[in-house]
């Protein structure tokens, strides 16, 4: 269990205090989901529908980056 999750509904990080998903927290998904790339990005897609509805006022382009963009 990571210290890395969301803290809700500003969508920090528990755990450093960053926009969430972390670096740290990044690193352990990719781990999580080693092997499974289809499944970390349902799992981040719908961690955006989520803060989509929290973080409302914030650009859809600038979460998609930030709960997706990275995922290769």
């Amino acid at each position: 269990m990571s210290t890395h999750g969301p803290v809700l509904p500003v969508w920090t990080c528990g755990g450093c205090g960053a926009p969430w998903p972390c670096a740290t927290r990044r690193r352990e998904l990719l781990a999580e989901y080693e092997g499974a790339p289809v499944s970390l990005a349902v799992y981040l897609g719908a961690q955006l529908v989520r803060a989509t509805a929290d973080l409302s006022w914030a650009p859809a382009g600038t979460l998609h980056r930030r709960f997706l963009g990275w995922v290769r």
